[in-house]
């Protein structure tokens, strides 16, 4: 099937440097129907899928929340998403299952030979959310795309100045020190581009691009990921520069170190990686909940406990 209904040369000058959307065709494969989802749960790892919650609790204000959803079946998981306040991360679903690993292959092909890129290794999981899910202001370390398939929902992008993003908080991302989500304001809001999603479109937007997503209804969505050298040498370069700032005191700022410097930042990012002189921090994920349908909302809160599965 042809991947995309109106791709332009604009898409094309805009990709990775603009924020757009484009019309896709992958709903009319059959494979994000409920019952095609149900299936794919049921086969699913357990470890490979996470099962959260976000709302005005008052212990986890405003945070996610990791749920324990293994006595629950496929399909009354599907309704309590429905129903609830449950957001689903079937993560690497469409490299894992060959139906939906040959999708994504048909969607990159596309992509390649609209964009005239080939380095593309992409990872892609399916999210699967409640009609008041939100995702929180963030960034992520790779390029992302968002392939919208269901429902409604907003996505806010935002500038990718020192105000919306510092690099001190992209640094943290980077070593896995961010415990909370990027600062933000409810000011930002007015020099943000507002997506709206009905489902059938592919949103893009520039590498590292802060931005959040608010449901309005229940939503699918595949959200695909992808590194390049271009975030390979800025992730390395910024890792650096994050060594430099705790352990010698410095206020580096990317945007205004030249080339020459970020080249020499890169090369000593990668091999202070590759040299393992670097451990970074590992963040335990925490259960606070059990997925019940006896339980008005599905949520059962209990006792945190480290995840084991």
């Amino acid at each position: 099937m042809s991947i995309f209904k109106n791709w332009t040369d604009e898409h094309t000058q805009k990709f990775d440097k603009g924020i757009f959307t484009v019309d896709h065709t992958i709903e009319s494969s059959g494979l994000f129907t409920d019952e095609a989802l149900i299936e794919l749960l049921d086969k699913h790892p357990h470890n490979m899928l996470d099962v959260c919650t976000m709302g005005e609790h008052e212990i986890y204000q405003n945070q996610f929340r990791t749920g324990d959803f293994r006595d629950c079946d496929s399909a009354t998981l599907l309704q309590a998403v429905k129903d609830g306040r449950l957001w689903l991360n079937v993560r690497r679903a469409m490299n894992l299952h060959p139906e939906y690993n040959a999708l994504l292959k048909e969607m990159y092909g596309a992509l390649a030979e609209k964009t005239g890129q080939t380095e593309f290794n992409a990872n892609g999981g399916i999210l699967i959310s409640s009609p008041v899910a939100k995702v929180p202001y963030h960034a992520d370390k790779t390029h992302v795309l968002l392939w919208h398939i269901r429902g409604t929902k907003k996505i806010y992008v935002y500038p990718t100045t020192q105000e919306f993003m510092s690099d001190e908080s992209y640094e943290r991302i980077l070593t896995n020190t961010l415990i909370d989500d990027l600062p933000y304001k409810n000011e930002f809001d007015a020099s943000a581009t507002v997506l709206t999603l009905t489902g059938g479109e592919m949103a893009a937007w520039q590498l590292n691009q802060p931005h959040k997503v608010i449901n309005e209804t229940f939503c699918v969505s595949v959200t695909t990921e992808y590194s390049t050298r271009k975030s390979g040498f800025k992730n390395a370069a910024m890792f650096a520069q994050s060594l430099q700032r705790q352990k010698f005191g410095g206020n580096p700022t990317w945007d205004t170190t030249a080339m020459p410097s970020k080249v020499i930042k890169s090369i000593f990012g990668k091999a202070i990686k590759k040299a393992g002189l670097y451990t970074p921090t590992t963040n335990v994920d925490y259960v606070t909940f059990k997925v019940d349908k006896n339980v008005p909302g599905y949520i059962a809160d209990i006792e945190p406990v480290a995840r084991d599965f």
